[in-house]
């Protein structure tokens, strides 16, 4: 299990349920590497997508307290304990942690990878992303050049967890 996130300077990620800002680079990666992946993510995360609908080829994963919600297209689990063991024994394809904040912060020991844009910008925000340059078992693995959009620079990068737990036991 990996993430997918982009970041301000100061690990923001997002203000009022929207993304701070959206490099069309970023999006295209985000498409690739999760396409035809299951994807974890909390029911604001994807209420905030076009029209509230789920990601199309992608098996869509929601956490969420709300015994009651339902939605088409999507499967719904209310712990982090749910959602590990719907997506325990996954080998057909990849599972992505796509968000919100909190969903990171509960599946962060378990994920191996976190692909994070890095973007060279700080804008106001409300959500955030732990910071894995001073989180403890995570190293910095590889950096992408800078590049650069509408001014901004960005770079991928890729942090690998050494103290992941497995959700395969």
């Amino acid at each position: 299990m990996d993430i997918i996130v982009a970041v301000t300077s100061d690990w923001a990620i997002g203000k009022d349920g929207s993304l701070l800002y959206s490099i069309p680079d970023d999006m295209r990666f985000f498409r690739e590497k999760t396409k035809g992946a299951a994807v974890v993510m909390g029911r604001a995360t994807l209420e905030s997508f076009p029209g509230g609908r789920p990601l199309k080829d992608r098996r869509n994963i929601v956490l969420t307290k709300n015994a009651s919600y339902k939605k088409d297209g999507v499967e719904i689990v209310h712990s982090t304990e749910e959602a590990i063991e719907l997506i325990r024994g996954e080998r057909e394809r990849p599972v992505f942690i796509i968000g919100g904040d909190s969903i990171y912060r509960q599946f962060l020991p378990y994920c191996s990878l976190a692909y994070i844009t890095k973007m060279d910008i700080t804008l106001p925000a409300d959500s955030f992303f732990p910071n894995l340059d001073s989180e403890p078992g995570w190293a910095l693995e590889e950096e992408g050049p800078v590049l650069e959009h509408e001014n901004i620079k960005y770079r991928f990068t890729t942090y690998k967890n050494i103290d992941v737990r497995s959700v395969n036991k």
